[in-house]
């Protein structure tokens, strides 16, 4: 996989995305990450690439032709033309499917605004995609494309030590991944859970899966309606949310 980020401040990006386990990919081949200066396209001896808005507003706004040109210096060097992620609050928000989605491009590129945003003509010619990381407001894409390649980046095979591990954590089925515990066995009063001290795999996978339905169904009961529950798992979730209703009641008429 190799990730190209057009930029107006590469070093946040190299900086950023070569330490422990993306830097160890880009050590072992499995990723490549080459961030472009938007700002060397400029047409100007102070690589000014912002200026005022048609009609006014407040703020400056990025040109469309630096933005373009240094898009097509990796289309050159490619010879066709690679997906390009817009990281914008107006895009589809980033999840779990998309990761895996974009994990298959052999090439992959962003492109982080700043200012007040970027010239529409470039983003109707250049951009296949529209993405947001969450409803807020950040200065620049740059954070925004480095939770992105973080996340693709551990769906794309060799990342990981363990490949499993990136396929059962959380969201891996649309549930959130169990809690998990390590040595020693009690700390500040607290146990880990017998059954994982057992050694009965398939009671501790029933516990697992367990769990992750219980604080699925407490945290983000949003993606419940996406998971794949049998009648049991579902029946019981109908109880948990009596149960936690009841609880509630009695804590408000105290």
């Amino acid at each position: 996989m190799n990730f190209h980020v057009l930029t107006l401040f590469p070093e946040m990006i190299e900086q950023g995305m070569h330490t422990s386990i993306i830097g160890r990919a880009i050590a072992g081949g499995y990723l490549s990450i080459d961030a472009i200066n938007i700002r060397d396209y400029a047409f100007n001896k102070h690589q000014k690439v912002d200026d005022y808005p048609y009609g006014g507003g407040a703020g400056m706004l990025m040109q469309a032709e630096p933005v373009y040109l240094a898009y097509e210096s990796i289309q050159k060097k490619l010879g066709y033309r690679p997906r390009v992620v817009y990281l914008t609050p107006q895009g589809e928000v980033f999840h779990q499917t998309m990761a895996k989605e974009l994990a298959k491009e052999k090439d992959l590129v962003f492109l982080c605004g700043h200012y007040e945003g970027i010239d529409e003509r470039v983003l109707d010619e250049i951009v296949t995609d529209y993405v947001s990381i969450g409803d807020y407001v950040l200065t620049g894409g740059e954070l925004p494309a480095m939770v992105m390649m973080d996340s693709i980046s551990r769906m794309v095979p060799g990342v990981l030590s363990n490949q499993e591990s990136g396929e059962t954590e959380s969201f891996a089925e649309n549930l959130l991944e169990y809690p998990q515990y390590s040595r020693p066995e009690e700390w500040h009063g607290q146990k880990v859970p017998p059954v994982l001290l057992s050694g009965h795999h398939a009671n501790i996978e029933a516990w697992r899966r367990e769990q992750s339905i219980l604080r699925t169904a407490k945290r983000r009961p949003d993606l419940l309606k996406k998971a794949d529950l049998t009648n049991k798992e579902w029946s019981q979730v109908r109880q948990w949310k009596k149960e936690w209703k009841a609880a509630e009641t009695e804590a408000s008429d105290k």
